[in-house]
């Protein structure tokens, strides 16, 4: 796993991966790439936007039950989910 001036590192549960350096996506998303082969039935982009509003939804509730500090849920609702459902990123959903 090396590096080039066009990757960056990312860890996740599993350990370490590299990725490319202008991705927004990381090192669990860059495994499934890699381990599991595109079977030519790519996921819809509506179902990946989807997914972005359930993650939104969970992290306001998990900060309303108080399971999530304020700042954290924020983040999320905001910025990582409010990405995803952008159709401007769809290049970047590696699973599609």
């Amino acid at each position: 796993m090396s590096d080039t001036p066009a990757t960056r590192r990312e860890r996740d549960t599993m350990g370490e991966m590299v990725v490319p350096v202008n991705a927004y996506y990381g090192a669990s998303t860059q495994r499934a790439v890699l381990n599991f082969p595109i079977s030519g039935q790519p996921l819809p982009h509506r179902f990946i936007h989807v997914l972005g509003l359930v993650k939104r939804v969970a992290a306001q509730t998990n900060r309303e039950l108080g399971l999530l500090p304020r700042r954290r849920a924020r983040a999320i609702a905001e910025e990582s989910c409010m990405a995803v459902g952008m159709t401007s990123l769809d290049d970047w959903h590696r699973l599609t």
